[in-house]
């Protein structure tokens, strides 16, 4: 009627009212037509379409056109706006969709499994703003899903993820992906819904690394002897890691909550060592074991294998202590030609080197450097070796930087005549090549191949240099006991015992010992072992490093020099700081290891000792540095 009466006066609404200043007729008609009806069915329209939307949620079909055409006499009531639609329907809608919606949780709750629940809550909400779309005003959208996210999810969450035999670990236990998703999903929408459940993933996959932890304890505790080498408890870390990496990025999209939980959870696991070896030992050798191709593998996964150990390694809060690990086992691979190639090796460098920065492995890449630069230098003097008719071995050396590689120790060894000669060749023909660098013999680390003859057979023994010379002393078949061994080869107690039980108590007993046994007595004695036999022609026989795999006091001595260096980098910059600012920023600043608030406290005070830093006069607690 309204429309119709400015089409008939549209003259007087165009003239008249224009320059009387006076409300058009339109405008005029909807404000009578506001007070003589609207005012009077208003709510009692509200409740007759409040009551037909409950119809279509309980899945009756309704007349959506009628709805949509109430709902636009509300909108056009605001004159303008939307201050009708607000005020009239949408307040009295979002409160009778939050009466429904808490009738319907209160049921499905009691009735419903968790992820039952969660499929009717999204159905809910899709349904929702499917109404929206088909008849309620946009911008109802934000209010009406919020509500129902305030009822169906944010009520009930803790009692939704902790719900027994459906909540969240019980899907997680259970590898149920899509419910999972579908529970990031729903909680993601509401304000700080997924911080609960990510402490569940991470309370979950806590429990998990610490029930593989405890495997291996009670596989110690049964009685499996305890060694570095456990590639069985490092292979279910990363099978762990891999599946809840997993689970992370495809399951929970990535989201930096659920990759936080992962992290804490297996810094956490990987963290706690069990029996004498820590767990930074296992990772360095099983390590050692694929880049030594124990495990038996093709280069595609030795790669994929690398790629989760240095996973698994930045968790690592002693990292110096895997890089200390890492480079014995590395230099005995480069030193024995262990190693399954040389690009490999550089992979794995690559790896740590981007986890951990330059200084990390520097020594590391000298090592690599050392072995290519050499290579030449060590075919040119082989070379002049075969033109000296005096030398009758072929005998090569490798020159290595001291600085890059580890520490080993050096036994004053008495060699054969033919070694010296050798040796005293090749020191000429350095010393003309470099005259200032000074040469030390690591007699431990070399190898070497001996012809045996035992009966009427010959044998190619593959052996480390000291167990060369020791064959060489039994070379006339001469009975020498332990005492006179000693003296003629000039070895310490603690070197030869291990050397003569490579030779006569291991797999190849190449030399006979008396009296017979599986451990080595001053009181034994030794001689060529004339009934040895075996089908292999060429024999390795290995000998007991002489060395451990790490030195925890030389990695004592590198943190503290650390610790030092980052207390004196911080209050260099900073002249002044307070005790506590002090150690939380060299805690920052050190990322290889965590050191102890003690340990902090006693290079400061050995600092001040040295007069690199002094207390302030006026406080205590208060650091100056002096220049």
């Amino acid at each position: 009627m309204n429309k119709w009466l400015k089409k008939f006066f549209t003259y007087l609404d165009r003239y008249y009212v224009k320059h009387n200043t006076l409300p058009t007729l339109s405008h005029a008609g909807l404000r009578h037509f506001q007070t003589l009806v609207y005012e009077e069915v208003k709510r009692d329209v509200c409740t007759a379409m409040l009551h037909i939307i409950d119809q279509e949620r309980e899945g009756e079909i309704i007349d959506k056109d009628l709805i949509k055409s109430c709902v636009e006499l509300f909108e056009t009531m605001g004159m303008g706006t939307l201050d009708a639609y607000v005020a009239d329907f949408e307040q009295p809608l979002l409160q009778n969709t939050r009466e429904y919606y808490r009738l319907r949780r209160q049921e499905w709750i009691v009735t419903d499994s968790t992820p039952e629940y969660l499929i009717k809550a999204e159905k809910a909400l899709a349904n929702e703003k499917a109404r929206v779309a088909d008849y309620l005003n946009p911008s109802s959208e934000a209010k009406i899903l919020k509500v129902c996210e305030e009822e169906i999810l944010e009520e009930v969450e803790m009692v939704l993820l902790e719900k027994e035999g459906s909540g969240c670990k019980v899907l997680l236990a259970n590898n149920k992906a899509d419910d999972l998703r579908r529970m990031f999903r729903l909680f993601a929408r509401i304000d700080n819904g997924l911080v609960p459940m990510a402490n569940i993933v991470q309370v979950f996959i806590s429990e998990i690394g610490h029930e593989h932890v405890k495997g291996r304890q009670a596989r110690l505790d049964a009685g499996e002897k305890d060694k570095n080498d456990d590639p069985e408890f490092v292979k279910s870390l990363l099978k762990l890691h891999g599946k809840y990496l997993g689970v992370v990025k495809d399951t929970f999209d990535g989201h930096s909550l659920f990759q936080k939980s992962l992290k804490d959870a297996f810094v956490e696991t990987v963290n706690k060592n069990v029996g004498n070896f820590t767990n930074a030992e296992l990772m360095s050798t099983y390590c050692d074991r694929v880049l030594k191709s124990v495990e038996k593998l093709n280069e595609t996964e030795v790669e994929e294998n690398l790629d989760k150990v240095v996973q698994l390694f930045s968790y690592l809060t002693d990292k110096d202590l895997f890089a200390e690990i890492y480079r014995n086992q590395l230099a005995k691979r480069l030193l024995n030609q262990r190693s399954l190639s040389s690009d490999a090796e550089k992979s794995m460098i690559a790896k740590l080197k981007m986890q951990c920065g330059t200084h990390f492995t520097s020594k590391i890449e000298g090592m690599l450097a050392d072995l290519a630069v050499g290579s030449d230098q060590k075919n040119e003097f082989v070379e002049r070796l075969k033109r000296n008719d005096k030398v009758k071995l072929d005998f090569s050396v490798q020159v290595l930087t001291t600085g890059f590689w580890p520490t080993y120790k050096s036994p004053d060894v008495t060699l054969p005549p033919e070694m010296v000669s050798c040796m005293g060749e090749f020191k000429k023909w350095h010393d003309s090549k470099h005259a200032k660098r000074k040469l030390t013999w690591q007699y431990s680390l070399g190898n070497a191949s001996v012809r045996a003859t035992f009966g009427s057979k010959t044998y190619d023994l593959q052996v480390s240099t000291l167990q060369a010379v020791a064959l060489n002393a039994f070379n006339g078949d001469e009975k020498l006991s332990f005492v006179q061994l000693q003296e003629k080869l000039n070895l310490e107690e603690p070197i030869l015992k291990p050397l003569m039980h490579s030779l006569s108590c291991g797999k190849y007993r190449v030399i006979a010992k008396s009296p017979p046994g599986d451990k080595i007595k001053k009181t034994d004695s030794f001689r060529y072992n004339s009934k040895f036999s075996s089908n292999m022609r060429k024999i390795r026989i290995q000998m007991a490093s002489l060395e451990p795999s790490n030195s925890l006091k030389r990695v004592q001595e590198e943190r503290t020099n650390t610790i030092e260096a980052a207390i004196v980098r911080i209050m260099k910059a900073r002249k002044t700081l307070g005790h506590q600012q002090l150690i939380a920023e060299v805690l920052q600043q050190l990322a290889l290891f965590s050191p102890t608030t003690l340990s902090i406290k006693r290079r400061i005070e050995a600092l001040i000792d040295r007069e690199y830093l002094e207390r302030d006069k006026d406080s205590t607690s208060t650091y100056n540095y002096l220049a």
